[in-house]
């Protein structure tokens, strides 16, 4: 049965955050863990902060261990009709493939001989600090249970991604390779991200979209609410042309004769929001590839509504990991007194003109937003927000990144950003190798790209967009094929027992078997806007 775009937006969140287990071992809290021995012996205990955990060894183990750390989940119960219900603290030894959540993963590293291993989390939501301590104790614990162990790999996805990254930096010691998959960048930039997008989704569409500064869960609910509810009015306002009912009468007497994706599309832009989404590539239109149809589609049509598609996830988050963060740190996080959104988009302006309706359409939105009302953080809880545990991008064992280059909760920016960090640490390195006459040292780095295709948007014969298949290569949130996992894997194990990530032509011949996947130094995506800023 054909999924319809307003279907996908009513549960959006459902699949575009990073997966987790839910038929997996159930936990049971206790102070060892108590083991099944099989095959795959198979443990289950949960660490002193409570966090349940699963571990599998098989009998022909290796030595090598693999530590996963899940991504993001809900710390609230979400409405129904979201796909996650429940909160939830199952314990995660590996990633889950797909909407079905395919464990061919974690069997494939038991079949080679490797240990998998990972934790529930004590705490869900923004979670760094205790990911890392319940990480750090877990290791512990596991090399205890199997003193066989030679070398322990951590890698995880999204929040996971993020609190392996933080792993590598401070406890290097405890680990011999790591890979932060689809990496979040530091909160803050996340945040500025989601911020950003809200705050032009209430500006332009919705002024009741309160965007932050939530006193209460309900606050926050009710706010979810209305922003799904915006962008399913917003699908319909792309295909007729008028704008939301919900639109602010300045806007409507202002820019009213502009349509209304020009508008999203400019806060997708100054958002940081991809442009190609999980079915629009922005290069394909319907009919004849020589046909107005076809070119005005493609370029005007298709960057909005794979804003549309991206945005409907990246708000949704937003929404919740505000109100999460917010909880923690006490108050209002995010601020965008100073920001320039004029320059935010300098550089996209022209590449999306038509698009944006023209130079005339985008000056008179970019001058609407720089009137409209900002919002003010409170020092102390961005402050309190900053001391949350963070990423440097200083790599101290042998580390791959992967992500999708139009993923949109965690940017493949963000990746960049760490490699960017990462090159003056290794220029250093090398100038002291020059200084004491030693070898050229390795790069420690493999930057993994998930790329789209060239041509993927579908439709149907009456010429309308076709969103009910399979969503691209590259696109979503940390969506990684069984293929591209186990490539990972295997460069990570190699890494581990040699001390060094393989060399650079082997981890090119992995990434192109792995299907959709890139090494090349010379592809650098744009960082977030944050960063862009600072």
């Amino acid at each position: 049965m054909k999924t319809s775009l307003s279907k996908k937006i009513a549960v959006v969140g459902a699949v575009a955050l990073a997966s987790f287990a839910i038929n997996l071992t159930p936990s049971i809290a206790q102070a060892a863990p108590a083991c099944a021995v099989g095959p795959v012996t198979s443990c289950q205990g949960a660490t002193s902060d409570g966090a349940p955990y699963v571990m599998q060894v098989p009998g022909n183990f290796n030595g090598t261990a693999f530590l996963y750390s899940h991504g993001y989940r809900y710390n609230v119960p979400l409405p129904t009709g979201f796909g996650y219900p429940a909160v939830v603290n199952t314990p995660q030894p590996g990633p889950l493939v797909g909407d079905a959540k395919d464990t061919a993963v974690i069997k494939y590293l038991l079949s080679h001989g490797y240990a998998v291993f990972g934790s529930g989390f004590a705490r869900q939501g923004w979670n760094a600090d205790s990911g890392v301590a319940t990480d750090v104790e877990l290791i512990s614990t596991f090399k205890t249970q199997f003193p066989a162990t030679t070398h322990v790999v951590a890698w995880g996805e999204s929040l996971g991604g993020f609190i392996t990254q933080v792993l590598a930096e401070k406890h290097p010691e405890l680990i011999s390779a790591a890979a932060p998959l689809c990496l979040a960048s530091p909160i803050e930039a996340e945040l500025t991200m989601a911020g950003d997008f809200l705050w032009g989704l209430k500006t332009f569409f919705d002024p009741s979209i309160q965007g932050g500064n939530y006193k209460s869960v309900t606050e926050s609910m009710q706010d979810l609410g209305r922003v799904v509810g915006l962008l399913k009015a917003l699908q319909v306002s792309i295909a007729t042309g008028e704008w939301p009912s919900t639109t602010p009468a300045p806007v409507k007497a202002m820019l009213g004769t502009i349509p209304p994706r020009s508008a999203l599309l400019l806060v997708g832009l100054m958002a940081g929001i991809p442009t190609q989404s999980d079915h629009f590539d922005g290069t394909t239109g319907p009919g004849s590839p020589n046909s107005s149809a076809y070119t005005n589609f493609a370029l005007a049509g298709s960057p909005a509504l794979a804003v549309l598609e991206n945005g409907a996830s990246a708000a949704v988050l937003g929404v919740l990991a505000t109100a999460d963060v917010e909880l923690q740190a006490g108050g209002t996080i995010f601020d965008n007194t100073k920001t320039d959104y004029a320059a935010r988009v300098e550089s996209e302006k022209a590449i999306f003109s038509s698009g944006l309706s023209g130079a005339t359409a985008t000056g008179g939105m970019l001058a609407y937003l720089a009137a409209a009302p900002r919002v003010s953080a409170d020092p102390v809880s961005v402050a309190k927000m900053r001391a949350l545990a963070t990423i440097q991008g200083k790599i101290n064992v042998p580390t791959i990144t992967m992500v999708g280059v139009a993923d949109p909760i965690t940017p493949a920016g963000g990746s960049q950003w760490v490699a960017n960090q990462y090159a003056a640490q290794y220029e250093a390195a090398k100038a002291a190798a020059a200084k004491a006459k030693q070898k050229r040292p390795a790069s420690a780095l493999a930057s993994i790209w998930g790329v789209t295709p060239a041509h993927y948007t579908k439709f149907t014969a009456a010429g309308a967009p076709d969103t009910s298949g399979p969503r691209a290569n590259g696109t979503n949130h940390c969506t990684f094929t069984a293929k591209q996992y186990i490539g990972v894997a295997d460069l990570l194990a190699a890494s581990a027992v040699k001390g060094a990530l393989p060399n650079p032509q082997t981890i090119k011949t992995a990434a192109r078997r792995m299907g959709g996947s890139i090494v090349d130094a010379k592809f650098q995506p744009a960082l977030p806007k944050f960063f862009q800023e600072d």
